[in-house]
């Protein structure tokens, strides 16, 4: 080999070793000690899509699951209170922001709250269903106390004060440091006990079909039937998809005072389902003054789930504690 040949030859060798070394420099992100939370899961909080597990496609003229996008619209979550501390009361605190930046201060009052905030531990065992308060600057806060450490989903659901904005859910993640005991799923059933009270759940949530869900409210065996009206209606239902934490929108049939819904026993519900998986549905009524949680696993479509759970109704809520 002649000598230009020679040079031409490292030349290149030299030049695909560094285009190799650029390529996986920009591929591997550093390694920086208690960085906070990505708002994109990992493969340790959001498993790989699985229609058994509520990974699959939404089919058409399925209302879109909401919660999985930190922005949207042109709206962004800026969540910033990324990580607490587990069984230590913190002050959570974020802003929604529009697309050039600025802080939204304006919103439509849905179900008697400009704002509407959700917090769910990613094995659906916490759950809180929070009214922060905003700002004249568009920070909105709120004091929260997670008893359990490890990852969290933040929702913010709200509809802009603009014209023809359509309601929309974000959704952030958040950390709560500390020693770390993960929970199954709990098992599938139809009836949850809180604080006293027997919650009864008929109707099937069904994959891209809209269906009846009707939850009965006891206490000691005798019906409630002076139940106080909730954020607008006699009940307000949140359900998560297993998995990825995909958040639905289910609204109330019916509401408190037009001549036809009565105040309990039964709270009825639409909602339908963007997949065949299992979700976790959290039921907010109050009565006596007080507000409280009942909680059921569900299966949309497919075979039961096989995995083992915890008693049905056992929920860390947040409410009447």
């Amino acid at each position: 080999m002649n000598t230009g040949l020679k040079i031409t030859t490292f030349a290149a060798a030299l030049a695909a070793t560094f285009g190799t070394a650029y390529g996986v420099g920009q591929g591997i992100d550093p390694v920086v000690a208690e960085a906070p939370p990505q708002h994109e899961e990992d493969e340790h909080t959001r498993p790989a899509p699985d229609p058994e597990e509520g990974g699959g496609h939404a089919g058409r003229g399925t209302p879109p699951a909401g919660g999985l996008q930190i922005s949207e619209d042109g709206y962004t979550l800026d969540l910033e209170t990324p990580r607490v501390t587990a069984g230590q009361r913190a002050d959570l605190r974020f802003t929604v922001r529009d697309g050039g930046g600025r802080a939204v201060t304006a919103y439509q009052r849905e179900h008697d709250k400009e704002l509407h905030l959700i917090v769910a531990s990613r094995d659906l065992v916490t759950y809180r269903h929070l009214h922060p308060t905003r700002a004249a600057d568009g920070t909105w806060s709120i004091p929260v106390d997670l008893p359990r450490a490890g990852g969290y989903r933040v929702f913010a659901d709200f509809t802009p004060a603009k014209k023809n904005a359509r309601n929309l859910t974000l959704g952030a993640d958040l950390a709560a440091s500390g020693p770390y005991q993960p929970k199954k799923l709990p098992a599938p059933g139809t009836t949850a006990e809180t604080n006293g009270y027997d919650v009864e759940l008929a109707g099937a949530l069904r994959p891209g079909k809209a269906s009846e869900l009707k939850l009965k409210v006891s206490r000691a065996g005798r019906p409630i039937t002076d139940l106080q009206p909730y954020l607008g209606a006699y009940g307000h239902l949140v359900a998560l998809r297993s998995g990825d934490l995909a958040y639905l929108h289910v609204h109330p049939n019916g509401e408190p005072g037009d001549g036809k819904t009565r105040p309990g026993p039964d709270v009825s519900f639409t909602a339908t389902a963007p997949s065949t998986g299992s979700y976790r549905l959290f039921l907010d009524f109050k009565h006596d003054g007080k507000v409280h949680t009942a909680a059921f696993t569900v299966r949309a479509g497919g075979a039961p789930s096989d995995r083992p759970g915890t008693p049905e109704g056992h929920t860390d809520d947040g409410h009447g504690h």
